[in-house]
């Protein structure tokens, strides 16, 4: 099959491009599969970022940005499947299949009928984006969780640092992941002395038009041991998985607003299967990971993630139980299962051409 990948957001390079470019490679192996982007240079950007073989995998104009209707209309059907990741809208599409990807939670979507029937099937990656999707949608989408890059060893899944990981795009915008929050939170920690030869290391992406919140968070850590390493490559996320000790996540926090909580948590399990501990907020699509006091700890107030860090810092038993958990919970999230589910999706459609 001639198989297309749109995503708005490639140059984001977050958890929602991991997931388009996982099935991007996937399908590649025995399909044609394009990217609709106008800078090739995506390929290697991504592979660097995450690790994932894009070599079969070509960049064409990005018809759904610059074309108008006609042209998207006249280009589409020359596809037989288009894979589209929203963004809050249902493009126009003349291809012979067509599989709508939510990765957030838009309550209210202007759903024309004629769009929304040249889709074969409507995707969210959790539970928790299919139950806050608009019903129009989510009421008929199906949930296949997102490929989890599982970076634990025999030898590194018992971590050697005194050091807090957390990794996430470094925006104060839509997705935000609240890493001022983190910073409070470990200096608050410093000063009572509880976090006293500990690091708090903050990792993800960075793009130009973020780097305002950048500078900010950068004043905010400067003579703390916090250390803030944007766009480094999956090697060093990797490193960092393994030797820190805890993980934190402060995405949702302070709002009751769907979209801007955690939709997922891919960096959450990643880290789990590296044998972290999660300390997350209590919001989101990390509550279908994380289970309190089983394989990590909730919290819901910067006091709450302090003490409940505070508490497997002093109790090495309870830290080795729940990272022990931790790992296995991971395991539930795989790239296998991922590209099964959608393998399954369509099975049937290359014979149907």
């Amino acid at each position: 099959m001639k198989i297309g990948f749109y995503n708005p957001y490639y140059d984001g390079l977050g958890g929602g491009e991991r997931y388009t470019l996982t099935l991007a490679s996937h399908w590649s192996k025995h399909h044609d599969v394009v990217l609709f982007w106008d800078d090739p240079n995506i390929i290697g950007l991504s592979e660097k970022r995450f690790g994932i073989d894009l070599t079969r995998v070509r960049v064409t104009p990005n018809i759904f940005k610059n074309a108008n209707i006609f042209a998207k209309l006249w280009e589409s059907r020359k596809y037989d499947l288009i894979f589209f990741l929203s963004d809050g809208s249902i493009p126009a599409t003349l291809a012979k299949h067509n599989i709508l990807h939510f990765q957030v939670p838009f309550s209210s979507l202007l759903v024309d009928p004629w769009k929304r029937n040249r889709f074969d099937v409507v995707v969210c990656n959790s539970q928790f984006t299919k139950n806050e999707l608009d019903p129009q949608l989510g009421d008929q989408a199906v949930v296949i969780y997102p490929p989890v890059q599982h970076v634990g060893k025999p030898t590194t899944r018992r971590p050697k640092k005194k050091q807090i990981l957390s990794v996430g795009r470094f925006t104060g915008y839509f997705q935000a992941k609240k890493q001022e929050v983190l910073i409070d939170a470990f200096i608050q920690g410093h000063t009572q002395g509880i976090f006293t030869g500990w690091e708090l290391v903050l990792a993800g992406g960075l793009i130009p038009s973020d780097q305002a919140y950048f500078d900010k968070l950068t004043k905010m850590v400067a003579g703390t041991s916090v250390r803030l390493m944007p766009n480094i490559t999956n090697d060093e996320l990797v490193r960092l998985y393994q030797s820190s000790a805890l993980y934190w996540h402060a995405a949702g926090f302070g709002t009751d607003n769907p979209t801007q909580m955690e939709h997922f948590g891919i960096t959450t399990a990643e880290a789990m299967s590296a044998g972290l501990v999660p300390v997350v907020n209590a919001a989101g699509g990390q509550l279908e990971i994380v289970t309190d006091n089983v394989n990590g700890m909730l919290w819901r107030t910067q006091d709450e993630l302090i003490a409940k860090t505070a508490a497997l810092i002093r109790d090495s038993k309870m830290y080795d139980s729940l990272s022990k958990e931790a790992v296995v919970r991971s395991q539930d999230f795989d790239e296998v299962q991922f590209t099964r589910g959608f393998d399954a999706l369509i099975a049937g459609w290359s014979e149907k051409r």
